[in-house]
């Protein structure tokens, strides 16, 4: 459990560094995810931060509501992203979070296995968002291992819920990151 515990952590670490790189002019930037810009990337995953707090203490997304539907982000996105991340790493690192259930969209889930997806969303959408400004695509080893394990029995799943596109077929000599990228619709 430590170790999805410390690739969590540093998931939110790599995507954190690309946040605090987008510069004023590139958070309308179109980015790999088909209509989403910059701001609709950062929220999005700013959101999914903003969920582990309630999902890791039992409540359930019917009781939120819309809460937390829309822009989250509001006049300083970075430090949005920022609070948000501290928030969801210290719930996730509550002893006994990882051996918790939480209730998400498609039923009740362990929620080791809810932070090993939230590490997978992380590390895809980290290199969604240094392609969309610009940045630094390397994405660390261990986290592009670990989401690749994650991914590949859901790859099928994934495509069908419209989260992700279909997947490509990787080049011949694809590393471990073209593979990931490939399995969830992106063109390295």
């Amino acid at each position: 459990m430590t170790d999805a515990l410390a690739r969590y952590d540093r998931a939110l670490a790599a995507f954190g560094e690309r946040v605090h790189a987008v510069a004023p002019a590139d958070w309308a930037n179109p980015t790999p995810c088909t209509g989403w810009t910059v701001r609709d990337l950062v929220n999005h995953l700013t959101v999914e931060q903003l969920w582990v707090p309630h999902l890791l203490r039992g409540g359930t997304i019917p009781e939120l509501g819309d809460e937390l539907d829309g822009d989250q982000l509001g006049d300083d996105p970075v430090a949005r992203w920022d609070d948000a991340a501290k928030e969801a790493s210290a719930d996730f690192g509550e002893v006994g979070a990882l051996e918790r259930t939480v209730h998400l969209s498609y039923g009740h889930t362990p929620a080791l296995d809810y932070c090993r997806e939230m590490t997978f969303d992380l590390t895809v959408h980290t290199w969604d968002l240094a392609r969309a400004i610009g940045g630094d695509e390397k994405i660390d080893d261990d986290l592009v291992r670990a989401a690749l394990v994650f991914v590949r029995p859901r790859v099928d799943e994934l495509a069908e819920s419209g989260l992700f596109s279909p997947p490509l077929a990787p080049p011949d000599d694809a590393s471990a990151l073209e593979q990931l990228l490939t399995l969830t619709g992106r063109r390295p």
